[in-house]
């Protein structure tokens, strides 16, 4: 493809350099990365300023630059006032605007983004459409699985996959839209039909710096002209500060306050929830979910809003909520065939670990033990919030290791333990996450309930860059497997 085809229509060019009809194979913004004719995209960052190694990438392959400021490397370069947008939009010409063929929905929030959207591809299969999936726990087309480092992956990626889904027949894209993914401009261009907001709580402050950036990033989803039709959380405190400036049609859903499609007569269970879900002036819809947890009913009605939205049955939304059975990561009930209950979750969020301990409680039988860290290079102020957490709801805490990335574990641990000295709470730290949920197995009582936070669907310790394999479901089989035997 030539390179002025990539930037016919951009509305971000401000002046070019070289030959404009190079030919461009590759897209790249990665200087590392070996490639044949790419195009190499300078993105300015915090840490480094991917202008300095312009010639790095040439070298490597790459005959041609967009940029924001022109450079000594001898090649042609197009300049542009925001290359992570132009960046966008050029990889979604690159691969032939294949999400234009697609009906797109967006899901964004800090929880529940990854269940709602698993709820919502299964009312639209079981509407019988081919769907594709974006998420943190990585893309599918269809059962398909294609790997993914990111909740919304960066353009190049993005954009890749989305052309396999199109040309694999896929007719509906559910996506997880993180606040990084907006702030990083990944998703410019892209036009969502429907757009969800579950929640706002805190974490990604060590990027937005304070929660009131954080919720305007998560806004602008909505006000941005990227969304066409929005639903919206209206028990969450936040939402009202969105709808004063939505322009775009909407539909509200909730729990306790006057809401368009609401939940009543809600049972919650250790196998799951029902409820009855009604929409303004509809009769009522039993929904028998099996999943549990009162979040769980709210990602639920956040799907159905969504399918509401797209033109769905009343049918369909009751099978495709009532035929999931779990989501990866999410209040995953571990098959230990043990006495007591084991139980993995993703929860690595204050609000998030208040959930999944505060759903624990209502079923545990004796003592509900919980196993969580808290990740390195993260925000730091939410550890003693989550020590303090743990203390309040769980009647005894294992301390451990979660991604400690390039920090001290044991510093992330003595952080942690300053909110949990607060409660009382019974504690332990085991910085050796392995060792630390051996513990928790050795103390399993009949009618206990042992919480594994953190990690969720992730198979891997991030420590010092590298990527160690821990896999928790393959943990607890083998400590299984080494208690029996002792």
């Amino acid at each position: 493809m030539k390179l002025c085809t990539l930037f016919e229509k951009l509305p971000y060019l401000v002046e070019t350099r070289g030959n404009m009809v190079t030919e461009i194979a590759a897209l790249c913004s990665n200087s590392r990365e070996k490639v044949n004719q790419g195009l190499f995209f300078c993105i300015p960052g915090a840490r480094f300023d991917a202008h300095d190694y312009a010639p790095q990438a040439v070298e490597n392959g790459c005959v041609a630059l967009v940029v924001d400021h022109f450079v000594n490397v001898d090649v042609p370069q197009v300049k542009v006032t925001s290359v992570r947008a132009a960046m966008a939009r050029m990889a979604a010409a690159f691969y032939g605007h294949p999400a234009d063929g697609m009906r797109l929905v967006g899901v964004t929030g800090t929880k529940g983004k990854t269940t709602t959207t698993y709820m919502i591809k299964s009312i639209l299969e079981t509407a019988g459409m081919k769907v594709g999936l974006i998420g943190t726990t990585g893309n599918m087309i269809g059962d398909k699985r294609i790997a993914s480092n990111y909740t919304t992956p960066d353009p190049i990626d993005l954009q890749r996959d989305l052309r396999a889904m199109a040309d694999a027949g896929v007719q509906a894209v559910v996506m997880e839209v993180s606040a990084h993914a907006i702030d990083m401009a990944r998703l410019d261009g892209m036009e969502f039909e429907v757009g969800a907001y579950t929640n706002l709580s805190q974490d990604h402050l060590d990027y937005f710096g304070t929660m009131e950036s954080y919720f305007e990033c998560k806004k602008r989803f909505f006000t941005s002209g990227m969304v066409k039709n929005a639903v919206l959380n209206v028990d969450e405190e936040t939402t009202v500060n969105i709808l004063r400036d939505l322009t775009i049609p909407h539909l509200t859903f909730g729990i306790a306050a006057a809401a368009d499609l609401f939940a009543r007569d809600i049972e919650i269970s250790e196998s799951g929830v029902s409820f009855e879900l009604k929409l303004q002036g509809m009769h009522a819809l039993p929904i028998s979910l099996r999943m549990t947890g009162m979040f769980n009913v709210y990602n639920a009605i956040a799907a159905a809003s969504c399918a509401m939205v797209l033109g769905i049955s009343h049918e369909d939304i009751k099978k495709g909520l009532e035929g999931i059975e779990s989501v990866p990561g999410r209040i995953e009930m571990l098959p230990t065939h043990t006495p007591y209950r084991m139980i993995l979750d993703y929860a690595h969020a204050p609000d998030a670990l208040d959930n999944i301990l505060r759903t624990c409680r209502d079923f545990t039988r004796g003592r509900l033990i919980v196993v969580f860290g808290c990740g390195g290079d993260r925000d730091k102020g939410k550890r003693p919030i989550m020590g303090r957490i743990g203390g309040e709801l769980a009647d005894y805490c294992i301390l451990t290791s979660d991604n400690p990335r390039n920090e001290d574990p044991m510093a992330i641990l003595a952080a942690i333990e300053e909110g949990i000295r607060e409660t009382g709470c019974p504690y332990v730290v085991i910085e050796n996450r392995r060792e630390a949920i051996r513990r928790a197995m050795e103390m399993g009582q009949p009618g206990d309930v042992i919480a594994l936070c953190g990690k969720g669907h992730e198979t891997y310790q991030d420590i010092r860059g590298v990527k160690h394999p821990f896999d928790e479901k393959v943990v607890v089989a083998e400590l299984l497997a080494e208690l029996d035997a002792e």
